[in-house]
This record gives C-alpha cells, structure tokens and sequence, in this order.
C-alpha cells in the first residue's frame, strides 16, 4: 500500500460507482482473482476520459474486459477502442462481456504477444491505457510512443510496486527483480524524454499520466 489504507477506504467510499453491468463484472474478476483496476484508478479514469474526449483509443492489457468497458462508458459514444490481450483463458470471457454490454462493434479484441502485435498497428491514437505485464512497459514504449499522437494521452498503472520501486535493489525479492529494474527504468524514460511530459501520481498503486507534446 503506498497511499494509506483508511485513507483510500474513506475516498472510495465516496465513489457513486458504476452501471450495473459493470458493477457486477467487477464482483465476478474479484470472485476469480483476476486483477482490475482499482476502485481510485476508476474514478481518475473516468474524469481524464471526459477531460480528453478520445476517439480512438489503445489499450494493452484486457484481461476480461473491465477496464475496456468502464471507458467506453466515459469515452465519447463514437470512440473505437483496440485492446490486446496474451491470455488465451480470458480472452473469450472477454469477448463474451463486450458481446453481453453491447459493444462489440465498439471494441477490436486483438489475440497475442503485445510487443509484436503493437509493431504491427498503423495511424495514432488520442489515449493509450497500459495496463499488462509490468516487466514489458519497458518494452513496449518504443511502439506506444509512435502510436501515441501529438497531444495524445498515455496512462501507465500499477508502476510503483506497493512501494518497492524506492526500496534498494537488494530489498525487492529476488522473484520480483526484474520488474523492479525495468519498471525503474520505465519511469526514468517517461520523466526524461523529450517528446513527453509526465507526472508520476501516488494513486491506487502508482499511476504515470504522460502527454506527447
């Protein structure tokens, strides 16, 4: 936990929530462990989604489709979201929540490897939501840069590791290394490159919001 524990309760429990249908999802990724965005990345997602008004939308990472479907109720109506997802498991659950809310015209489900799917996507888009392995951010941002138009958003979860990425190296479990490395990288690429500015936000488990200048 990197922001206090009673503190987030106290602001999540102001949240209105979401519609029905995703409310339930929510339940269900819970009830089977699979990973969504926390309840404090909802709300900031919702508010930077109105703020930005993005037609066309890119996101990596679908697991069941939670996320994908929370913004394509705060995105413009017309807005086209492409996600991509590795994991052959969720994939059709995925499809199946996007057939059940009606937005499978909405919403391209791209099956694979990210890192060799995002090589292959041509044009920009106005939002880029990351959200997969945390190991391949790194990885991954040569592609989502190029993908990511001028004045365009890119927003990063999950980047700060419940407070490991300040520990030193030799404090981070052995198994977790890796991603500590990478992702310490990752920040320091997206803080210093020259084509974006970025803020690093303490919010849910540590939020990027870069925009392509």
């Amino acid at each position: 936990m990197i922001v206090d524990e009673r503190m987030v309760t106290y602001i999540n429990s102001l949240d209105k929530g979401n519609t029905p249908f995703l409310t339930q999802l929510e339940k269900d990724a819970k009830e089977n462990y699979v990973p969504i965005i926390r309840r404090e990345m909802q709300s900031f997602l919702k508010v930077m989604l109105q703020i930005a008004s993005p037609h066309l939308i890119l996101e990596v990472g679908t697991a069941v489709g939670f996320s994908t479907l929370l913004m394509s109720e705060y995105a413009p109506k017309d807005c086209r979201i492409t996600t991509i997802e590795n994991y052959e498991k969720r994939i059709p659950i995925a499809r199946e929540n996007f057939k059940k809310a009606g937005k499978e015209e909405q919403i391209t489900l791209l099956e694979g490897d990210a890192a060799k799917i995002l090589k292959t996507l041509e044009g920009s888009y106005d939002f880029i939501f990351m959200d997969a392995a945390k190991a391949q951010y790194i990885n991954f941002f040569p592609d989502v840069l190029r993908l990511l138009k001028k004045g365009g958003i890119l927003i990063s979860d999950n980047v700060l590791q419940d407070g490991d990425i300040i520990e030193s190296h030799f404090a981070v479990e052995r198994r977790n290394r890796t991603i500590y490395k990478r992702m310490r990288e990752y920040l320091y690429v997206l803080k210093n490159h020259e084509e974006l500015e970025t803020s690093i936000i303490p919010l849910g488990d540590g939020v990027t919001l870069s925009i392509k200048k």
